[in-house]
């Protein structure tokens, strides 16, 4: 979910609420054969061919694909992709350490700032001598550097901003850093069965901590219906994300009807920022088993109506993980249209953890 100035709620359509249903292309490789990211330019649905990232430290691989897809909108057909990925292998030249992640902008200027952290945010890690000592602190300094220099570039982050989910494969441990509605989730074989984990837990005032902690700096917690006088503001209206119907909780300030954020971190968003919205994001670590499968990282537009058990499961009924992204991003569409009269952006990254043994 976005903001009320992106692209969450249809009673408030922007420049972020604007696509048609195809997507850009994957950038060129930049500098270096190690740097994927996705660029925000043309309009086919995208996919790269499987690619392998070896892990010699642990002996085992990680083969990888990403897909990428605009949305439909179709009183927006101009909108570019606000969606964009980096995938780096090798990050400071250690085989061992590998980064991937999706960026979800929002906002009138939501591309370009989804395209600013999607930079800066892997400089910043690659250049910190302490990531390999201690990535949680790192991961945090990167992720507050970015945001700052966000602020202070010439992009408006005023009302847009971007959602932030990245991991950081180094040796045989992950490192899940995330900041907003995005999600990573992991595949994990459990008898006879894969069962989904959620590696990240969605920012948003459904969390009770989250929305606590907002309140206390000043946000009015409230949905669309209650904020513009049509629901009673003192009663809540809202169940539980997984139950919600389309006018989630939104954090809106004292006396105004903006910004209107469905998430409570972000990258970016210096007037949200103002009423709780934070840049810090939260880290899981866990290590790797021979049970571990294969992990996703996916903007939340393939959440919206897909739960992570739901992904997971489609992901194993194909060998090719290029297969899976598309067949989640075609669901993921086709709920969307069931349900409401568009859809949001989709990148989808798929990591398969291979011949990972317990030596």
């Amino acid at each position: 979910m976005g903001c009320i100035h992106g692209k969450c709620c249809s009673r408030y359509p922007s420049s972020s609420d604007g696509d048609i249903p195809d997507s850009q292309e994957v950038g060129p490789c930049c500098s270096s054969s190690n740097l994927h990211v996705h660029g925000n330019h043309g309009d086919a649905l995208t996919e790269n061919s499987l690619e392998l990232a070896l892990v010699p430290s642990h002996k085992f691989c990680l083969g990888y694909s990403v897909l990428t897809k605009r949305g439909y909108y179709p009183d927006f057909p101009d909108k570019e992709n606000q969606d964009s990925f980096c995938i780096k292998t090798q990050v400071q030249d250690n085989p061992n350490l590998h980064f991937f992640g999706v960026f979800d902008g929002h906002g009138q200027f939501g591309t370009r700032c989804s395209n600013f952290v999607r930079d800066r945010l892997i400089e910043i890690l690659s250049s910190d001598p302490a990531l390999l000592d201690d990535p949680v602190k790192a991961y945090t300094s990167a992720f507050l550097a970015t945001n700052s220099q966000l602020h202070d570039s010439e992009i408006d982050d005023s009302m847009s901003g971007t959602t932030a989910i990245t991991v950081l494969v180094s040796g045989n441990t992950l490192f899940v850093a995330n900041v907003g509605d995005s999600r990573a989730v992991m595949a994990v074989e459990n008898g006879n069965r894969v069962v989904a984990e959620d590696l990240s837990h969605d920012q948003t005032p459904f969390r009770r901590d989250e929305y606590e902690r907002v309140k206390l700096c000043g946000a009015r917690v409230l949905s669309v219906d209650q904020v513009e006088g049509l629901k009673n503001p003192d009663i809540q209206t809202w169940g539980d994300e997984e139950s919600e119907c389309g006018d989630p909780p939104r954090l809106w300030v004292q006396n105004g009807m903006y910004p209107g954020t469905a998430f409570t971190r972000s990258v970016g968003d210096s007037t949200a920022e103002k009423i709780g919205v934070i840049s810090v994001p939260e880290v899981l670590k866990i290590q790797l088993t021979p049970n571990h499968l294969f992990f996703v990282i996916a903007s939340d537009g393939v959440f919206e109506f897909l739960s992570s058990q739901d992904v997971v499961n489609m992901v194993m009924g194909y060998t090719d993980p290029q297969d899976a992204c598309a067949a989640i991003a075609g669901e993921s569409y086709r709920l969307w249209l069931e349900h409401e009269n568009r859809t949001d952006d989709i990148t989808i990254i798929i990591v398969h953890i291979k011949d990972l043994t317990n030596v």
